[in-house]
C-alpha cells in the first residue's frame, strides 16, 4: 500500500528515515527463494562501493533468504528507476530486505491468497513498459542478466509475487488503523510551535465539460459488435485475445481485460453493479458507463472478490458533433462572462462531467481526497492550464484529447488561492488528521514487527551482525 505525505517543513524530514524503513516499500528484484543448507560465506564488508568477491547467504528470515548479492541487485533497482543510492548504506538496504521478507513470510502463514492469474497480468504490464523503454524482450532478459526468455519469466513471476505478498500483508495491518477526531486534536497540540508543518502554497480549482454527443446509430454499431464478441466467445474463441486485440482500455488491455476487485475497489458503479451481478462463468450483455460500452466475463468468485476480465470499446466522435460541442462550450463562457449565471450553476446545469457537476464544477484532489491542490504536486496538465489565472478568471474554451482519441472541451477556473502557511488546525484539518493517521500506522506497524520478529526464525550472519537496525532483527 503507499501512501503519500504532503509536503511540510522539518517536522515530516525529521520522520523521514522511519517512514522509509517502517512504513514504505522500495520495489526491489529480489526473487524468493526457498531455504537450503549450504555453507555460509563470509559476508563483505558493508562499504557499499567495494566491489563484491563473495555471494552466500546472509540473512534468513522465515521461509526467505536474501545474498548478498539481493543488495546490489536492489541498489540496481532504484538506480534504473531515477532514484539516489549515494546515502543508503548495505546494513539499511539489508533492513529493508528483511522488512520485506518478513512481510512476505507472514502473508503466507496468515494464508494472503495472491493468485497466480493476478501475479501474470501485473507481469505482462510491466514487461510491456519495460520491454517499451528498452526496446526489445531481449534487451530485457540481458539488462537482467539472464540466459533466456523462459528463465527471465520464471525468475520475474517469483520477484511480482513476493512483491504482492508484501504489499497485501502491510495493506492488511493498516487496513483497520482509524483514528478519532479526539486523537487528532491530541496529535497537533504535541507538535512544539517551533516544529509545526509548513504546507505549501495551494489552490481550488473548478471546472466544466462538454462532450461531444454520440449518434444512437453509432452507439448501436459498438453495442453490436460487442454482442458479435460475446458470440464467438461462448462458442469458443479467447475473451482474452479479444481483449488484448480490440479492448480499448489501456489500463487491462495488455493483460487481456483483467481486473481483481471487490466492492470497495474504485470502479464506476455501473461497472461494480454488473459485475458483481454475474455467476462465475458468465459474461454480460453489452452496457454502458462514461467510458463507452463493456463486456465483462467473471473468471472467479472468491468471497467478496471477484477476478474478470473485460472488452471496452468506445463509439467515435463525428466532426459534426465536435463543433457542436466547441460552440456550446463556447457560449456558456460567454454567459458567465456576461454575469447571466455563475460559473457553478452552469456546471451544475450544463457540464458533462458527473463526478463535478453536483459540486459546482469544483475538483477534488484524487491523492487527499479534498478539493485543495498543492502547487508542487499538481498534475503538470492541470498546472498549465491554470497557473496564469487570476482569482475567479474563466479560461478560454481547452480542447482536450483524452485516452484512446476521445476529444472533450472544458473550462476552467481558481475558485480559491492558498498561499504558503504554518499549519492552523481548523484551516487544515484534513491534512494534520492525514499526518495523525499515518504516525498511528507507523505505530502499528512498529509494533507488528516487534510480535512477528520474536515469533519468526530469523539469522543475520558475518559483519552484517554488526549493523545497525531500526528493527530488533539480532532479538538483542
Amino acid at each position: 500500500m503507499i501512501f503519500q505525505l504532503p509536503s511540510i517543513s522539518s517536522f515530516v524530514t525529521k520522520k523521514a528515515l522511519s517512514l522509509f524503513l517502517v512504513l514504505f516499500s522500495v520495489v526491489t528484484l529480489t526473487a524468493q527463494e526457498v531455504i537450503k543448507d549450504q555453507p555460509t560465506k563470509e559476508a563483505p564488508k558493508t562499504d557499499s562501493s567495494k566491489k563484491m568477491k563473495v555471494d552466500g547467504v546472509i540473512a534468513t528470515v522465515g521461509d526467505y533468504i536474501i545474498l548478498d548479492s539481493d543488495i546490489d541487485k536492489a541498489y540496481l533497482e532504484i538506480a534504473s528507476q531515477g532514484g539516489s543510492v549515494k546515502d543508503i548504506t548495505r546494513c539499511q538496504m539489508l533492513g529493508k530486505l528483511m522488512e520485506d521478507k518478513l512481510y512476505a513470510h507472514q502473508a503466507v502463514q496468515d494464508s494472503v491468497k495472491v493468485t497466480d492469474s493476478e501475479v501474470k497480468a501485473m507481469m505482462d504490464e510491466r514487461l510491456n513498459y519495460m520491454t517499451e523503454q528498452l526496446g526489445s524482450m531481449d534487451k530485457v532478459v540481458s539488462y537482467y542478466k539472464k540466459n533466456n526468455e523462459e528463465e527471465f519469466r520464471t525468475y520475474f513471476f517469483d520477484i511480482l509475487k513476493e512483491n504482492k505478498l508484501t504489499s497485501e500483508m502491510q495493506k492488511k495491518i493498516v487496513d483497520d488503523v482509524q483514528i478519532t477526531p479526539e486523537e487528532v486534536r491530541n496529535f497537533f497540540k504535541k507538535i512544539p510551535k517551533d516544529e509545526l508543518p509548513v504546507f505549501g502554497a495551494e489552490m481550488e480549482v473548478a471546472q466544466i465539460v462538454v462532450k461531444p454527443k454520440i449518434s444512437d446509430a453509432d452507439k448501436q454499431k459498438v453495442i453490436d459488435r460487442l454482442n458479435g464478441f460475446k458470440k464467438e466467445i461462448q462458442e469458443g474463441s479467447s475473451f482474452a485475445t479479444k481483449a488484448v486485440l480490440y479492448s480499448q482500455d489501456p489500463g487491462s488491455r495488455a493483460s487481456g481485460g483483467y481486473y481483481k476487485m471487490n466492492r470497495k475497489t474504485p470502479f464506476v458503479k455501473e461497472f461494480k453493479d454488473v459485475a458483481f451481478s454475474l455467476a462465475e462463468g458468465e459474461i454480460s450483455a453489452p452496457f454502458e458507463t462514461e467510458y463507452g460500452y463493456h463486456i465483462i466475463y467473471v473468471e472467479k468468485i472468491k468471497g467478496q472478490e471477484i477476478e474478470l476480465r473485460h472488452i471496452l470499446l468506445a463509439p467515435k466522435v463525428t466532426e459534426e458533433s465536435l463543433q457542436e460541442a466547441k460552440e456550446k462550450i463556447a457560449l456558456i463562457r460567454k454567459r458567465i462572462v456576461d454575469k447571466e449565471i455563475t460559473f457553478a450553476e452552469a456546471a451544475r446545469t450544463l457540464s458533462d462531467e458527473k463526478e463535478t457537476r453536483a459540486n459546482g464544477g469544483t475538483l477534488i484532489n484524487p491523492k487527499t481526497q479534498d478539493t485543495r491542490f498543492e502547487l508542487t504536486k499538481m498534475d503538470p496538465s492541470l498546472y498549465a492550464q491554470v497557473s496564469n489565472l487570476k482569482e475567479n478568471e474563466i479560461s478560454l474554451p481547452i480542447p482536450e484529447e483524452l485516452q484512446e482519441g476521445k476529444k472533450q472541451f472544458k473550462l476552467v477556473t481558481v475558485t480559491n488561492r492558498i498561499n504558503e502557511h504554518t499549519a492552523d488546525y481548523a484551516k487544515d484539518y484534513t491534512k494534520i488528521k492525514e499526518l495523525a493517521l499515518k504516525e498511528k500506522q507507523i505505530k502499528a506497524i512498529a509494533k507488528w514487527f516487534d510480535e512477528k520478529i520474536k515469533d519468526t526464525y530469523i539469522k543475520i550472519v558475518g559483519e552484517y551482525r554488526d549493523c545497525t537496525f531500526t528493527n530488533n532483527w539480532l532479538k538483542k
